[in-house]
């Protein structure tokens, strides 16, 4: 009876997945490479079931475990992204493994049916088996070793493509094998010290970089008709503003963009820029500039979007604000950002804020209410990005509720923001230049899944977000005016650091040869994002150029 139930629950798991494996060889198209996917298919299944028959409970039951944790990893994903799990959105789902238990938390429900799919493979191999295979115990515990190496070698030869309809189970374990030997063997090299000219004094008035979260340029009311109030339609007091309206992200997963708004990479060379020249800080600090991080998405000293602590020593004030609520952290940044642009202390300041990321549901006041209906509330005021979605299943209608919340997100987290930082900063000795990571995908073509951004195959609008500038009146600063039509919905991300370091006063000739055009010059943007960040093992960067006659222009529900 035991034999009978370790191999039923083994295919019940294989029934469960017949959906994967189907889809897969129906878009092979037969001929070798199904011969090839078949006989790859058999190896792994017959490892699988080998590892089922380990003799040695403990060795069973961690291999138990390995392949339940593997599939659950592997199927969680495909569930929520509605997408196939890439080597590359592998390795950036392990760079943000710093917010693994608000993940958790956030797909408890996915998890959970996951979780019920894959039980049958646990006690599959964990079972006792009754009956014993004509092998040596050593060869029973090699087989899924041997495996896995052979899989892990299939994809490093092709990039690490390759695995898509073969057994779950094994994919998220070669990928991590893939990851171990790329940190073994790199030699980015230590990184460089600042070697760029600087001409004139040290800079004596204020850079500010205010990055925003999960804000797409087209639902503000500085882009499109009936978008949402931004207080940034007209010039402040003591500043003049310039909106470049649509601009290009570096890419569509937070960590990605800010990584690389902080060292310059550029969309030719950014891995080795990112790894080894200077950091922002250390150009802000040769320029006399004291440097200021304002997080206001962590707490407790906790460090995000590939900071390092080499890096955060870089940085003269750590700004986070532990026991303050979610939903009022960005106002409790205006605070800070309004009493660091009145010290009279040249800073750069860079600003992380909490913006507009799952969930919305709670990340407004009743008083912002003003788009209905909305997701349900109350249960989500201590979340920052993420959170189980109660009453929210992925529908159309879901989608209309979470559209709706998401806009009175925006007229808290950015117009009211802007309101209260326009109204009592000193802005006349500053340049702010605003923007936000990435874009959203919140479904307005109906699409599948239930991700809003980082997804492996983005909507056009998941790239596309704001780029303003403000500029006090008491500064000589670039000429942002000679160049601001031309560069109006041409701009990037890309354009923000070599900005930054003209800002500072170093040499535009020789800023531009390393890290490109800045605003002050006609950009001639590619206009992309990067939808592949972490092109590995021989991959190219896949860029997604954002052709704005696709973007949807979002309706009021």
């Amino acid at each position: 009876m035991a034999i009978s139930l370790k191999e039923l629950l083994l295919g019940l798991y294989l029934l469960i997945q017949h959906d994967y494996y189907r889809e897969r060889l129906m878009a092979l198209q037969g001929g070798v490479p199904v011969v090839l996917f078949a006989g790859m298919f058999a190896v792994l299944l017959v490892a699988l079931w080998l590892t089922a028959h380990i003799r040695s409970a403990p060795v069973r039951y961690l291999f138990a475990l390995l392949f339940f944790a593997s599939t659950l990893f592997f199927d969680v994903y495909t569930q929520v992204s509605a997408e196939y799990l890439t080597y590359g959105t592998f390795v950036s789902l392990i760079y943000s493994g710093g917010f693994i238990d608000e993940a958790l938390y956030q797909y408890r429900a996915s998890i959970l049916v996951c979780a019920a799919g894959a039980l049958p493979l646990l006690f599959g191999i964990a079972l006792a088996p009754r009956r014993r295979l004509p092998l040596p115990g050593i060869a029973l515990v090699a087989a899924p070793l041997c495996a896995l190496l052979l899989l892990t070698g299939i994809l490093f030869v092709r990039g690490g493509v390759g695995a898509r309809g073969l057994p779950a189970m094994y994919t998220p374990l070669a990928y991590l094998n893939l990851f171990a030997y790329e940190a073994a063997s790199s030699t980015v090299g230590p990184r460089e010290t600042v070697s760029l000219p600087r001409h004139g004094q040290a800079i004596g008035n204020d850079i500010v970089l205010i990055i925003d979260e999960s804000v797409s340029g087209n639902y503000l009311d500085i882009n499109v008709e009936h978008g949402v109030r931004t207080n940034l339609g007209q010039s402040p007091p003591g500043a003049t503003l310039y909106n470049y309206g649509y601009a290009a992200a570096i890419a569509n997963c937070s960590a990605d963009t800010n990584v690389t708004l902080r060292y310059g990479g550029t969309r030719s060379d950014y891995l080795r820029i990112n790894s080894t020249m200077p950091s922002i800080w250390q150009y802000a600090r040769r320029a006399g500039l004291r440097t200021v991080y304002i997080d206001a998405q962590r707490t407790g000293g906790r460090l995000q979007n590939l900071m390092s602590k080499s890096e955060r020593k870089e940085i003269d004030e750590f700004v986070q604000f532990d026991g303050i609520p979610v939903r009022d952290r960005d106002m409790a940044a205006a605070q800070k950002l309004i009493e660091l642009l009145g010290n009279d202390t040249a800073e750069l300041i860079y600003l992380n804020k909490v913006g507009a990321h799952f969930p919305v549901h709670d990340k407004y006041p009743d008083d912002f209410m003003i788009y209905r209906p909305a997701l349900p509330r109350g249960r989500y005021a201590d979340i920052s990005d993420t959170g189980e979605r109660d009453g929210f299943g992925g529908q159309a209608e879901d989608w209309g509720r979470y559209r709706n919340a998401y806009r009175n997100t925006l007229l808290w987290n950015v117009g009211e923001f802007f309101a209260r930082l326009f109204a009592r900063a000193r802005l006349d000795n500053a340049v702010l230049i605003y923007t936000s990571d990435h874009g959203q995908d919140l479904h307005e073509r109906g699409n599948p899944g239930l991700d809003t951004h980082c997804g492996g195959d983005p909507v056009v609008e998941e790239g596309l977000v704001p780029l303003v500038v403000i500029q006090g009146h008491g500064l000589r600063g670039l000429d942002w005016q000679r160049e601001l039509t031309g560069n109006r919905n041409r701009s990037s991300h890309y354009n923000i650091f070599p900005t930054l370091l003209q800002l500072m006063g170093y040499d535009l000739t020789a800023l531009q040869a390393v890290y490109g055009r800045p605003l002050s010059l006609h950009t001639e943007d590619e206009f992309t994002f990067n939808t592949r960040f972490n092109a590995r093992l021989g991959e190219k960067a896949n860029w997604k150029f954002i052709d704005l006659k696709e973007v949807v222009t979002p309706v009021l529900q």
